[in-house]
């Protein structure tokens, strides 16, 4: 394939559920589609669906958002049975450039392109100029990440930081981890502060502790995304083991971006990403994800001055990835 002469970017959100896939040129969007993820054995064949609905296109740099651990040129997708090679790509498409980083550096370096209304601010704290910022994002499993200032500008660095030892904060939380060690054997963060985690936890609340679900919701757990039915049965004030259930899945997700916080000191702030906090922004403005994001003892002072925000802005890990494309597109023409 011939060298390009127009810098045509194609980025990719990969994710356990999804992968968004854009094509675009001088910040105008060319072509956009969502693939389902498990409907496909790897990431190439998704490329090729999606190149095949597009005009012919030469593309200059490509990279990709996935959700798992970057190995160099490699990943794996941790809620997916897929390897990812930037290698096999660039000889696959005759891209130039490819560049694999982990999804959530990628929301990370799209908090740039985001604007006022793409963020809700759950706590204005006293943000430091040029401070650290941290992101935290549960979706089909747990993302986080953290950005430093670096030459001007803003470098996100890679977290897996979400499979780490959760630490129950309470006798009850002590119950559920020993609950899910049961189960799993090691429980992470990611356990329990997920859309999987979130049935984790409603489960618990079901054998453990003799919760029952109301038909109404056992039959649209059954019928549809399970932890979607209870986030919606427990914001629409529809059954109250659903609500239970949420409020345990919000103070466990406050805990740990607090903790995330004082980890990577994030006085620029903590940012809120994911595919779950948009949906239960209004359980998030409650209090009780504050409230346990600064129960830390001696640093409760010093949390409550950390910026807090929800990213409403479901595409913000695709706009970190274009931005990326277009940092290697030009660094290989030096244009």
């Amino acid at each position: 394939m011939s060298t390009p002469t127009t810098k045509i970017l194609l980025a990719g959100d990969i994710g356990g559920t999804k992968t968004l896939l854009r094509l675009s040129e001088d910040g105008r969007v060319i072509a956009e589609r969502r693939f389902e993820s498990a409907a496909y054995s790897g990431l190439e064949p998704i490329i090729v669906d999606f190149l095949r609905d597009c005009p012919a296109q030469v593309v200059a740099s490509a990279c990709f958002g996935v959700a798992g651990p970057v190995d160099g040129e490699s990943a794996n997708i941790t809620n997916l049975p897929w390897r990812i090679n930037a290698a096999a790509i660039r000889a696959q498409f005759g891209i130039p450039t490819v560049r694999l980083i982990n999804d959530f550096q990628a929301v990370a370096y799209g908090i740039e392109a985001l604007g006022r209304d793409d963020l809700l601010t759950l706590q204005a704290g006293m943000p430091l100029q040029h401070g650290v910022r941290a992101v935290i994002g549960a979706g089909t499993g747990l993302g986080e990440g953290f950005m430093i200032w670096r030459d001007g500008g803003y470098e996100a660095m890679p977290s897996e930081g979400s499979h780490a030892d959760f630490a129950p904060v309470d006798a009850r939380q002590a119950e559920l981890r020993h609950y899910l060690a049961a189960r799993f054997g090691h429980v992470s963060y990611e356990r329990l502060v997920s859309g999987p985690g979130l049935e984790n936890i409603f489960s618990f609340l079901c054998d453990i502790e003799g919760g029952t679900a109301s038909v109404e919701l056992q039959a649209a757990m059954r019928e549809g995304d399970p932890a979607a039915a209870i986030s919606r049965f427990a914001l629409g004030e529809k059954d109250p083991l659903a609500a239970e259930a949420l409020d345990l899945f919000v103070r466990i997700y406050g805990a740990e971006a607090g903790n995330l916080a004082l980890k990577v000191l994030a006085r620029g702030g903590v940012y809120v990403a994911g595919g779950v906090a948009p949906q239960i922004v209004e359980k998030l403005k409650d209090g009780s994800f504050l409230q346990a994001f600064s129960a830390k003892g001696r640093y409760a002072e010093l949390l409550s001055s950390i910026p807090v925000y929800v990213v409403l802005n479901p595409d913000v890990g695709l706009l970190g990835a274009e931005w990326v494309a277009g940092r290697l597109s030009v660094s290989a023409t030096g244009q």
